[in-house]
């Protein structure tokens, strides 16, 4: 049975598996376990109202999660709410996991009054699922490049 719940303050397990699970997914440990933060800092992390984790799990383990983040926008009185990482274990792919995983989103979205969810997806060939599940809900398709600039 799958369950998908929004992380809350003292799921610290919880958090660490979806960092985990990004860590497989994405073929990034150093990333995402190279330099765990203290639990500490992971609490106050799933405090913040800001901050949101997801994960949907089956049989005992985490299959599947999504962090983003409510972002207050400045040219008007709203928000947006960002998938940051959405990863789903290959072995569970094509069962509706991502599904459920962007409608919790988009029911937090709702709860919160943000007026839009957004989502960037690589170009890579193998993103191209990514981008058809996001074709599915989205209203509107923007072409963009992600820059990462240094401090």
């Amino acid at each position: 049975m799958l369950a998908v719940k929004r992380l809350a303050t003292g799921d610290i397990a919880a958090f660490r598996a979806m960092n985990a699970l990004f860590a497989e997914v994405f073929a990034m440990e150093r990333e995402y376990l190279g330099a765990p933060p203290d639990d500490t800092y992971v609490a106050r992390w799933l405090a913040d109202p800001r901050n949101i984790a997801i994960v949907a799990e089956s049989r005992g383990e985490t299959i599947g999660a999504l962090a983003g983040y409510k972002w207050p926008k400045f040219e008007q009185a709203r928000s947006e709410l960002y998938i940051y990482d959405l990863a789903v274990r290959e072995s569970d792919r094509r069962r509706g996991i991502a599904t459920a995983l962007i409608e919790e989103m988009r029911r937090i979205a709702r709860e919160v009054g943000a007026w839009t969810v957004i989502v960037q997806a690589d170009v890579f060939e193998e993103d191209e699922p990514a981008r058809a599940l996001y074709r599915k809900y989205a209203f509107e398709e923007i072409m963009a490049h992600h820059f990462d600039i240094r401090p």
